[in-house]
């Protein structure tokens, strides 16, 4: 089989070349976070003495109820071992699931203004990051996200990641990438799902939701309503890219025979996003009113979640293109929201990126019905008059396509050559 041993494929994902800082792996269970540490902790090995990085697993059976007076006395064993490094050598420490250890900031706190340590983090929940690193850590804090493999890992982890780009792709070449591309959209980027056949990949990603919901949700918050917050991910999963109020998930909750408070609902979908499973994305524009009181619109954290939770037979084909658009925007590190034009109509995704303008993005599976292909193409001319300062119009599609007839300022763009640019783009 042509797949990474071990499923150890090189991320595109770095490490802020920032010191003084708490780096926080943070993701989805099952994304590939300990196996980033593990390929940072090599990578430090062969370029400095064995002994100068530590990999401590919290999520160990052995290390179970560890507490801040543990992690006190481990630091001191480390120094018993080796005390001719201590004030001489700066020890990286990479700290795995610590948020299972209670109080644990405050530890790491100590030793970056005692010790001479680089500390690097991971943990499944993004509050770990933005409530215990920022607040506790008082800013000392920044993040690197490990998602689900992107298409291009995808490709690299069978070996076939493409050494050019599209536009010197030879017609062979692009008929394999388009056909990974479907099978990319249909399995997933889950590194532990690669390769295998449907029934056993499916088990997995429902297993892996199943220890979100208790792990990351209901042990960490106490929830006891544990039957409704089931029915809650499992909607969302099945209605991917779908538009939700906290209102309408309550009235749906009720009619399902939950008797849960809007608030707890709210709670619900906080956690949910928290623990990375979905995305949520809001009405782009500048007013927090409007931001607030319009649907937000979920999606799931990889497109191999949407087969294993719609069990309707459906191809669902054009709601996984538009996730895997929405999560490579994210991979981008670009602020995201969906547009609504002034007649009614919407543009799936308005890219707002830090140092190189915007993109309105228009994700569409399926052009063959020409009023399909007029009414999105409609949205994206009434969305160019908005003050959006948007420097590119997109048509994303999911195959490759002759739209010469689009008309100037708008770019018919297959979503795996979108994934896959030339350098420099």
């Amino acid at each position: 089989m042509p797949f990474s041993a071990g499923g150890f494929t090189r991320r595109d994902a770095a490490l802020p070349n920032v010191r003084g800082k708490v780096h926080a792996v943070i993701g989805m269970r099952r994304s590939g976070k300990t196996t980033f540490l593990k390929q940072l902790l090599t990578a430090q090995k062969q370029s400095r003495e064995s002994e100068l990085s530590l990999y401590i697993s919290f999520d160990d059976d052995r290390l179970a109820d560890v507490s801040l007076a543990d992690l006190s006395h481990l630091i001191e064993e480390y120094y018993r071992r080796y005390p001719e490094l201590r004030g001489r050598e700066t020890i990286c420490w990479y700290l795995d699931e610590i948020q299972l250890v209670q109080g644990w900031e405050r530890f790491v706190r100590r030793i970056m203004d005692t010790e001479r340590v680089e500390i690097v983090v991971s943990g499944s929940s993004a509050r770990m990051l933005s409530r215990e690193v920022h607040t506790s850590l008082r800013g000392r804090g920044i993040d690197t996200v490990i998602r689900p493999y992107s298409f291009r890992e995808f490709l690299r982890h069978r070996g076939e990641e493409p050494s050019r780009g599209p536009r010197r792709w030879t017609p062979a070449e692009r008929s394999r990438i388009e056909k990974r591309f479907l099978e990319f959209l249909s399995e997933g980027g889950f590194p532990e799902v690669q390769g295998l056949p449907a029934p056993l990949r499916i088990e997995l990603l429902q297993g892996y939701v199943n220890t979100v919901l208790f792990r990351d949700i209901v042990e960490r918050y106490g929830v006891t309503q544990v039957a409704a917050l089931r029915w809650l991910i499992r909607h969302c999963l099945r209605n991917p890219a779908a538009a939700y109020s906290i209102h309408r998930l309550y009235k749906d909750l009720k009619s399902q025979g939950h008797a849960i408070a809007k608030d707890t609902v709210y709670a619900f979908l906080e956690h949910i996003l928290d623990s990375f499973l979905l995305s949520s994305v809001p009405l782009a524009t500048d007013s927090e009113r409007r931001r607030n009181s319009n649907p937000r619109k979920l999606y799931p954290a990889d497109t191999g979640l949407i087969g294993a939770f719609d069990m309707g037979g459906r191809a669902n084909t054009g709601h996984a293109l538009e996730s895997a658009i929405l999560t490579e925007i994210e991979r981008r590190k670009a602020d995201i929201g969906y547009v609504k034009t002034d007649e009614g109509h919407e543009i799936d995704f308005l890219a707002r990126y830090p140092a190189r303008g915007a993109e309105l993005i228009q994700v569409c599976s399926d052009i063959s019905n020409e009023a399909t292909l007029k009414r999105e193409l409609r949205a994206l001319r009434e969305a160019r008059d908005i003050p959006h300062k948007a420097r590119k119009l997109l048509l994303v599609l999911t195959h490759e396509h002759a739209l010469s007839f689009i008309g100037t300022g708008i770019d018919a763009v297959p979503a795996y050559e979108w994934m896959l640019p030339d350098e420099g783009e």
